[in-house]
C-alpha cells in the first residue's frame, strides 16, 4: 500500500528507496500481524476451556475461605469445591498454596465442626502432594494439628490425617522434624491399637514411612 500509494522513501527510515525496488513480501511478518489484529480478539469471546474455568472458580473459593467475615457454612462449601480441584491439578495446588490459603485451611482444622475439619485436612493432604509443599506445610505448624486430631478427632479425621503424615514423610526432614514432636509417634502406634480398619491401615503406613529414618 506504501509503494501503491506513490511514497518512494522507506516508512521507517524515511531513506529514499532505489528507482526499481526489489521488494520481498514478509508473509511471516503478515501473517503475525494479521493474527494479532484478527485472531486474538476472536479468542477473548471463546468460551473458555474447563481449565481457565477451574482457575476462575479457585480464585473465588480461596477468596471466601481467607475471609474472616465468612460464614462456616460457606468456608465449607469452599472446601469441599477446593478438595475436588485440588485433587488432580497441579497447577490449582500451588495457586492455593501461593494465596495463603493454607493458614486458613489450618485454621479450620482447629475447629470443633468435625466436617470442616475433615474437609480441611483433605485440603490439606491433596496440597501436600506437591514436593514443594511438604517441608512449607510442616513449617506453617500442620503437625501439631495432626497430633491432636489422631487424639480427639473423628474416625475419618484421624485417617485422613494419618495419611497426611506418611505424604509429608516422604521428604527426609520432615521424618526427623514429624518424629521428634512430642505424641507424634505414640499417637500413631495408639491409632493402630484401638483404630477401626481404615486408621490402623493409615497408621501402620505413616508408622513404616517415619521409622525408614533411624532415630525414629
Amino acid at each position: 500500500q506504501w509503494i501503491d500509494s506513490g511514497n518512494r522513501t522507506c516508512p521507517i527510515t524515511k531513506l529514499p528507496l532505489s528507482e526499481n525496488p526489489s521488494l520481498i513480501p514478509n508473509h511471516a511478518l503478515r501473517s503475525l500481524i494479521s493474527n494479532f489484529a484478527h485472531v486474538i480478539p476472536k479468542e477473548s469471546s471463546r468460551p473458555r476451556t474447563q481449565q481457565e474455568l477451574s482457575h476462575s472458580q479457585s480464585q473465588a473459593l480461596i477468596s471466601t475461605l481467607v475471609s474472616r467475615s465468612s460464614s462456616n457454612a460457606s468456608k465449607l462449601e469452599s472446601l469441599t469445591r477446593l478438595v475436588r480441584l485440588t485433587k488432580r491439578d497441579s497447577s490449582i495446588r500451588r495457586k492455593v498454596t501461593e494465596s495463603g490459603a493454607v493458614r486458613a485451611a489450618l485454621d479450620c482444622v482447629d475447629s470443633c465442626n468435625q466436617v470442616l475439619q475433615e474437609k480441611s485436612l483433605s485440603l490439606l493432604l491433596n496440597l501436600s502432594l506437591e514436593d514443594d509443599n511438604k517441608v512449607g506445610l510442616v513449617a506453617d505448624g500442620v503437625i501439631r494439628r495432626i497430633v491432636a486430631v489422631l487424639r480427639v478427632g473423628s474416625p475419618d479425621c484421624k485417617a485422613i490425617a494419618a495419611t497426611l503424615l506418611t505424604s509429608l514423610a516422604v521428604v527426609e526432614v520432615n521424618k526427623a522434624t514429624i518424629g521428634s514432636y512430642p505424641d507424634a509417634i505414640s499417637a500413631l502406634v495408639y491409632l493402630l491399637r484401638v483404630g477401626n480398619d481404615r486408621e490402623r491401615k493409615e497408621s501402620a503406613t505413616a508408622l513404616y514411612a517415619l521409622c525408614s529414618f533411624m532415630d525414629n
